[in-house]
């Protein structure tokens, strides 16, 4: 039975020797036969060149190198298209992900009846505490503003049956959040608890703005929720404006007194107004997305590979 370990890397020039070791340890305990599919998401660095000199030695090692940077949503799919295992596993090549749970998590799947065994993290030390809070906040959110359930601290590190990698292969949208496209095609899915580990080299080319930007994609793709704040918004401004035309009115009326305010008018002008600009943003951020399926432009574009 043949395992298809996908690994996603941008400049990890540093790790991917590193990672290549460690799976080597772990599969070749085990007798396990196993390929390692490392996707170049057009890195600027040596690797890989690092990559190819470790598949000039080794035939289980496969490359895909992008012509340029499409992100790891597109690697992670470029990965799955080309692989051939009955088994196929998603690593980041840092590995904060241990391969030593490899083993367990194989064996979950062959003798239990699990189509997926995801990990989570039941911790984030080492990560700063204001990137740990929005992590937080993010799952609540999502898991309650979309029909999807996401776990909390959940990781792509997984492992699959082909059923389920052809399932995903079978979403072909071109805006892609793979922790919502997991959940989203079902199957049974058996959950692995680890404590956070620290990268083994090099620096994460994760900003907290890029991450930020990569929950909104999130939401915006498995939620019509956000829509539906504006049109809330727009109903509670309407009610609350109409009991004031009416206090208004019989102020005038009863006293003969016009309403004072020339600050008082300006803000709400202004609160209005950002409300308004606030759900016009969101309108753009869906008609964005639908724009840019209606293009239809390829996922991602290979410049090499050694894949036939």
């Amino acid at each position: 039975m043949l395992l298809s370990i996908i690994v996603p890397c941008y400049n990890e020039e540093e790790t991917v020797s590193i990672f290549n070791q460690e799976i080597i340890k772990v599969c070749g305990e085990n007798g396990r036969d196993y390929e390692i599919i490392f996707v170049n998401d057009g890195s600027d660095d040596n690797t890989l060149a690092n990559i190819k000199e470790l598949a000039t030695s080794d035939e289980r090692i496969r490359y895909i190198s992008f012509s340029r940077n499409f992100g790891k949503e597109s690697a992670l799919y470029a990965g799955l298209e080309k692989s051939k295992g009955d088994l196929v596993a998603v690593m980041d090549v840092d590995l904060q992900d241990p391969p030593e749970l490899l083993a367990e998590m194989i064996d979950f799947i062959l003798n239990d009846d699990y189509d997926i065994v995801a990990t989570r993290r039941v911790s984030r030390k080492g990560e700063p505490k204001i990137r740990s809070f929005f992590a937080r906040m993010f799952y609540r959110v999502m898991n309650r503003v979309s029909k999807i359930e996401l776990v909390d601290g959940a990781r792509d590190y997984r492992v699959m049956t082909r059923q389920v990698a052809d399932s995903i292969l079978e979403l072909k949208e071109y805006n892609r959040f793979s922790k919502g496209l997991f959940s989203w095609v079902g199957f049974n899915t058996k959950w692995i608890e680890y404590e956070n580990i620290e990268r083994a080299a090099g620096e994460t080319s994760w900003s907290f703005w890029g991450l930020v930007s990569y929950s909104i994609e999130g939401i915006v793709a498995f939620s019509t929720a956000p829509l539906s704040i504006s049109t809330i918004f727009g109903i509670i401004f309407s009610i609350v404006a109409f009991i004031l035309i009416v206090f208004i009115v019989i102020r005038n009326l009863l006293f003969s007194d016009p309403v004072q305010g020339w600050t008082s008018t300006v803000c709400i002008i202004l609160l209005l107004g950002g409300i308004q600009l606030f759900s016009i943003g969101i309108l753009g951020k869906y008609l964005q997305k639908t724009y840019l399926e209606t293009k239809k432009r390829p996922i991602y574009l290979i410049k090499e590979t050694n894949i036939d």
